[in-house]
């Protein structure tokens, strides 16, 4: 019995002395892609990834929106979160890939500002309104104002209409760059105009200045709640999701309502949910692209 209980004794000092040689147990590194790498809320992420799961974080941060998929498909990446489902399934219909969302971050609603008119029933007919020019951002500008009952779209519309869709209107749409946008509303060239929160926090333009947005619980909306994306392969590896999952964390959203002006609409959505959203929209790409 006591020769069992020093030989217990000797193998525990044998694998404790193994452990601090070579500095205990590995914790895993996981590399995500983001655009916005400076704000410190990604800080607070990987401090509770760290506290956690025992995860490292590595941030790869990008200048430019098409960079972050083509990384994570050649895997010099593990993970990427800077997009909404819409752009994600533009991307994997165009690039012939099949990156898959791992979890759900919020939503932005698209306001439709104006300083001149404080409600949307004031707008006038034929009021100029200002949309952005690109096609992810014109097609949701379009959504918006139908949902206003300022314009309608052929069939109802889709995530890729464009401004060849519309068959009745109320307002005269102007397309513009989306950083142009802001700019057109402040300077009176138009009466109103869909900004993006990017360009509206930055033109300091207030959540009382907006007549009308989605509303981010809609289906309307839904295309456009951004994600934690991974290889098809990694959609259902445990880490990642829980990764993903961290971003609710209140710690973390406080940072992300201080980076973004209050605006972002945090959702909880699975994963079986977020990819049948796509799937759905990537038929959108599909038939857009016919």
């Amino acid at each position: 019995m006591l020769a069992s209980v020093a030989v217990i004794l000797v193998a525990g000092l044998v694998v404790a002395l193994v452990l601090s040689f070579s500095g205990g147990p590995k914790s895993k590194t996981v590399s995500i892609g983001v655009t916005d790498g400076s704000q410190p809320y990604w800080k607070t992420f990987a401090a509770l990834a760290k506290k956690k799961l025992g995860v490292n974080v590595k941030y790869v941060n990008f200048t430019d929106y098409s960079q972050p998929n083509p990384a994570l498909k050649e895997k010099r990446l593990d993970l990427n979160q800077f997009q909404h489902i819409q752009y994600l399934a533009d991307y994997n219909v165009t690039a012939h890939d099949d990156l898959q969302p791992v979890g759900a971050t919020a939503v932005y609603p698209l306001p439709l500002y104006s300083l001149k008119y404080k409600s949307l029933s004031a707008l006038p007919d034929g009021a100029k309104v200002a949309i952005p020019n690109d096609e992810v951002n014109e097609a949701r500008a379009l959504l918006v104002l139908q949902a206003a009952k300022l314009l309608t779209l052929k069939d109802g519309g889709t995530t890729f209409s464009s401004t060849s869709d519309v068959t009745q209107h109320k307002v005269e749409l102007v397309t513009l760059d989306a950083s142009q946008t802001a700019r057109a509303v402040q300077s009176g060239s138009v009466a109103a105009s869909v900004v993006n929160n990017n360009f509206a926090t930055s033109a300091k333009l207030s959540e009382s200045d907006a007549i009308f947005q989605d509303d981010p619980k809609s289906a309307v909306a839904a295309p456009y709640v951004n994600v934690f994306a991974s290889r098809a392969a990694d959609k259902d590896d445990p880490t990642y999701r829980k990764l993903a999952a961290l971003y609710q964390d209140p710690s973390v959203q406080k940072g992300v309502q201080k980076a973004n002006g209050g605006t972002a609409v945090f959702r909880k959505q699975s994963p079986g949910q977020l990819r049948s959203e796509l799937a759905k929209v990537e038929k959108q790409a599909e038939a857009a692209k016919k």
